[in-house]
């Protein structure tokens, strides 16, 4: 027995409702970042640190520059935050001004990772490397994540292994005294 179109699509309704509904049910999303994106990394003038695809479970979910120039390779999506907030499970931030040192009064604790000088703020779950001209920063929900970041990062743009001793840092590039292109302002023109 066939049944009427009307009575099949009062039946499908609910169910396609349901499919629909069960895509939108979290909204953290994790999908496949596009090729273009870590391109970019790829392309940087100086070492641009992260971890692989994947770490600890995590997939990449997020790789862009900043206006200072720094890189940031995210891992994982949004665990903590509301609209415009994100605090992601694992987040390599690669700076090139090796003269600053993020940190400020917050408590922190000197030693060494990869045979370079590195500093522990957060109770660890901050990691601060000053390596060849770059500051690579790890921020993780948990210190052994950090820790275990700290020692397998590597450049997206050059031969290097995990675990292997990290370059020493090089002498500040004072980069953090040269203003950037958008804080200069345009050359004053006579009026006419």
């Amino acid at each position: 027995m066939r049944r009427p179109p009307r009575a099949l699509a009062l039946v499908l309704a609910p169910a396609l409702a349901a499919l629909a509904l069960a895509g939108c049910a979290s909204t953290v999303q994790e999908s496949p970042i596009p090729h273009n994106l870590l391109e970019a990394l790829v392309e940087a003038p100086f070492p641009v640190y992260w971890l692989g695809r994947s770490f600890h479970g995590l997939a990449v979910s997020e790789a862009r520059r900043d206006p200072s120039h720094a890189y940031t390779v995210q891992y994982g999506g949004c665990s903590e935050g509301g609209e415009g907030g994100c605090v992601p499970p694992l987040r390599l931030v690669t700076s090139p001004d090796n003269s600053f040192l993020p940190g400020g009064q917050a408590p922190e604790r000197a030693t060494r990772i990869r045979g370079v000088r590195a500093l522990l703020a957060q109770g660890g779950r901050t990691v601060i490397i000053a390596t060849g001209p770059v500051v690579l920063d790890v921020y993780a929900r948990n210190a052994a994540t950090a820790a275990a970041a700290a020692a397998t990062a590597v450049p997206i743009n050059a031969v290097a292994w995990p675990h292997a001793p990290l370059p020493p840092a090089l002498p500040p590039t004072a980069f953090a005294t040269t203003p950037l292109p958008s804080q200069v302002p345009s050359p004053l023109r006579e009026l006419r």
